[in-house]
C-alpha cells in the first residue's frame, strides 16, 4: 500500500514512526510464528545484522538462518520490544527497543532468557513502505536455566507440536 505522506513535517514524521513500531512488531511476531513471508518483507534485501556473535551481509542468509534455527517446531520463542527511540530523516530513521526474549527448546530440556538493546536503521523504499535495513543488538545479560531444575515445568500448549 503506498500513500502521500501528510504535507505537515510532524505529522508526517508521527506518521513514520507509528509505520516503523508496526514494522518492528511485525518483524518480532513474524519471527515468533515461524511465517517467513512477511518476515522476509520486513527486511531490505541489503540488510546487514549482527545478533552476539552472528552475523548476516544480506536478507537471503539472515532468512535462512532463521528458518533454519528458530523454525525448527520444538524451539519455542518469543520476543518482546518495547521503549522505543525512533528518529526520522525523510525517507530513513534509526531506532533503538530494549529486548527481552525467551527460548524453550524442551526437547532439549533448555529455557534461555535475555535482554538487549536492538540498535536498527530503515529506510522507505519506492513502494512507500519502511524496511529494516541493518539490524542488531549486543546483549546486557543472557542466562540459561535446565528444565529439570523445574520441577513443574511442562509445555501445556504448542501450536507446532
Amino acid at each position: 500500500m503506498t500513500h502521500a505522506a501528510p504535507a505537515d513535517p510532524a505529522l508526517a514524521t508521527l506518521v513514520a514512526i507509528e509505520e516503523i513500531k508496526r514494522l518492528k512488531h511485525r518483524y518480532l511476531r513474524c519471527l515468533d510464528g515461524k511465517d517467513w513471508e512477511p518476515f522476509t518483507d520486513t527486511l531490505a534485501p541489503s540488510i546487514t545484522a549482527k545478533y552476539g556473535k552472528y552475523t548476516f551481509d544480506d536478507r537471503d542468509a539472515l532468512v535462512a538462518f532463521m528458518r533454519k534455527h528458530m523454525g525448527r517446531k520444538e524451539m519455542l520463542t518469543e520476543h518482546f520490544v518495547a521503549h522505543p527511540e525512533i528518529t526520522v530523516d525523510g525517507d530513513t530513521a534509526h531506532g533503538y527497543w530494549h529486548l527481552s526474549d525467551t527460548v524453550l527448546i524442551p526437547s532439549q530440556g533448555v529455557m534461555l532468557r535475555g535482554a538487549a538493546v536492538y540498535d536498527d536503521d530503515y529506510a522507505r523504499g519506492e513502494d512507500g513502505q519502511w524496511r529494516i535495513t541493518r539490524t542488531g543488538y549486543e546483549r546486557a545479560y543472557e542466562y540459561v536455566v535446565k528444565l529439570e531444575d523445574l520441577p513443574s515445568f511442562t509445555v501445556t500448549a504448542n501450536k507446532w507440536a
